[in-house]
């Protein structure tokens, strides 16, 4: 069992995590409109539109996600939910996808800047970016508001710029070709414009706590909000916006899925740059004022891509905290530096993306492999919320979640059909991680079961075995009657001790109904009990019954408190794939039990 104590500080305001997640979702204005167009041409409009209004559809629900899990994990806890391996799934989803959206932001902004090397520059880009992480994801969040209040400024900018444009744009308008089929392909093809947005819901286990929510309560409902609606109406808009204008730019040209200008070659990726550039030569001010103005965007976009690695960094490192405090990573996952983060994930985030860069540092084959990871982690997130009837959603905000998730589902089953390298890259890192996971599970259980040291002060009895004699009373946590409750009887009999039997009844999420169920409300809970008293009636016994979602920490919390001196289990009788996936609830509890309170494992 790990360790539930450690907690990351709360010190990441609404503006701070606006600019974290500004610095991933804001880059796409960057690329999308130029990758648009080099998918349609001058009827891309109709493409951003659609994508910039499912941007704020998805953008909306993803308020009420964080308002629901305010611990940070984002997909990862709202899956473990309701299955654990759903939520290994989940969390391997969201790993490839922040680990390209490192690698990929970092080699693109150097790309732009057009450096020499711009891959060792990327790695040492990263370095930097996780020496800055190492004082706190407020440190680098204010770093973050400071680019991100730059980039808006230049956005701006650009916009005023293209305004006597207009007409232009209007008359460059043209309808969407025929063909359904074609133009979904397109849409689906600029998806990526929706990277970024799951980085929120990672970060919430940072956010400043609501006014009135406490650590045991908490609530960041309003801080998250306002950090997503800044931010949404600002993607949304502009990406839109932008869109429209790019068919004021005349001549352009599509070749080979790359784009052209009359007066400059390859100019996809670097739209905003020549729609600057352009609309301030041909109206503002002529050509030495819109080479400068150029500049200006080129530089300001490459750091806001350094941004973007930034958030993926943050949103890696949350990641990972949360899954070891859930026991899927190693406890040391868990340990802090001096200013609350957590060091072997940020170790971790930042080595990986410099890995891949040194294999891969060409920008079209890690854009290969991008999208199918971040869809699949938002239609997860979007299903496993809409479907949980345990969170009281409005029935509108519930409706509006099912309709963003069926959009989505559609959109990563096309990537998987015509994404190959995509698809191969997810499947990978989530064979990988679960081959990993299984491995780490197996060999801790081969080590309880071989090695007696590892649980400490426990002892493994057979049915014949003789039990010395101990004080107190003997607490006995079961599930079903067999030899463990009759074993149970019979110590207590033969010692003349107190015995307390344990029913949990497991649920990943619990209400109010729940905690406050009864025993005799439970039909495996009441023959349990029933036996005990038709098989026990000379000893002392009392029955407890408990709905909990952390089996092994009740069992440990109610031996405490009852002060037995012996806890008495059944070996898990699980699938061994189940053990492997979910870990062994025996050791997980001989690893927190008190030393004073001696464990009986029944084999």
């Amino acid at each position: 069992m790990q360790s539930t104590a450690t907690k990351r500080p709360r010190d990441v305001d609404s503006a701070q995590a606006a600019a974290i997640l500004y610095g991933d979702w804001g880059t796409s204005k960057a690329y999308v409109i130029g990758l648009a167009f080099a998918l349609s041409g001058y009827s891309s409009v109709w493409l951003i539109l659609a994508i910039s209004a499912l941007m704020g559809l998805v953008g909306w629900n993803y308020i009420t996600i964080c308002e629901y899990s305010p611990s940070g994990g984002g997909v990862y806890t709202s899956a473990r939910k309701r299955s654990e391996v759903l939520a290994l799934i989940s969390a391997f989803f969201l790993i490839a996808d922040y680990l390209i959206t490192a690698s990929l932001s970092a080699l693109s902004c150097f790309e732009y800047l057009g450096v020499s090397h711009p891959g060792l520059w990327a790695m040492v880009a990263i370095a930097f970016i996780g020496l800055i992480n190492f004082f706190g994801p407020r440190h680098s969040a204010n770093l973050a508001i400071i680019i991100g209040i730059a980039t808006f400024g230049t956005v701006v900018l650009i916009a005023i710029s293209a305004i006597p444009f207009i007409g232009d744009a209007v008359r460059g308008t043209q309808p969407l070709p025929k063909g359904e089929w074609t133009n979904w392909a397109n849409f689906v093809g600029i998806i990526v414009a929706m990277s970024g947005i799951e980085a929120v819901a990672n970060t919430t286990g940072v956010m400043k706590l609501d006014p009135g929510s406490t650590d045991a309560n908490p609530s960041v409902y309003h801080t998250a909000k306002k950090a997503i609606l800044m931010v949404m109406f600002e993607v949304c808009i502009f990406t839109a916006f932008f869109g429209f204008m790019m068919n004021a730019l005349p001549g352009l040209t599509i070749v080979d899925h790359e784009v052209n200008a009359p007066d400059q070659a390859h100019v996809r990726d670097q739209m905003l740059k020549y729609m600057g550039g352009y609309f301030i030569d041909n109206f503002w001010g002529g050509p030495a004022l819109a080479y400068l103005f150029s500049s200006l965007i080129g530089v300001v976009f490459a750091v806001l891509l350094l941004s973007a690695v930034n958030t993926a960094l943050v949103a890696l490192i949350s990641l990972m905290f949360v899954m070891s405090r859930d026991g899927e990573l190693p406890q040391l996952f868990e340990k802090l530096t001096p200013f609350g983060v957590p060091k072997y994930p940020l170790i971790a985030a930042t080595l990986t993306p410099i890995v891949i860069l040194f294999f891969i540092h060409d920008v079209a084959a890690l854009a290969n492999l991008y999208a199918v990871g971040f869809v699949g982690a938002i239609v997860t997130n979007l299903g496993v919320n809409a479907s949980d009837k345990t969170i009281p959603m409005k029935r509108l905000e519930r409706l509006l979640m099912w309709i963003a998730c069926i959009i989505m589902l559609a959109i990563e089953i096309t990537l998987f059909v015509d994404k190959p390298d995509a698809r191969r890259f997810v499947i990978t890192v989530m064979a990988v991680g679960l081959v990993l996971r299984m491995l780490v599970i197996e060999n801790r259980q081969k080590a309880w079961a071989t090695k007696k040291v590892k649980l400490r002060h426990a002892s493994l009895f057979s049915d014949d075995a003789l039990v010395p004699l101990h004080h107190g009373a003997i607490l006995c946590a079961i599930r079903s009657v067999g030899k463990t409750l009759n074993f149970a009887i019979q110590e207590a009999v033969r010692y003349n001790q107190p015995l307390y039997i344990l029913f949990i009844r497991e649920q990943k999420v619990i209400t109010e109904v729940d905690r406050s169920r009864l025993w005799v409300d439970d039909d495996d809970a009441s023959k349990i009990f029933d036996y005990a008293k038709d098989n026990a009636s000379t000893i002392d016994m009392k029955f407890f019954y408990s709905v909990s979602d952390n089996p092994a920490r009740t069992i440990v919390e109610m031996a405490e408190q009852l002060q037995v001196s012996r806890l008495i289990l059944g070996k898990p009788r699980h699938s061994v794939m189940l053990q492997v996936l979910r870990g062994n609830v025996v050791q997980e509890i001989s690893e927190i039990l008190p030393e004073n309170i001696d464990l009986i494992v029944l084999s």
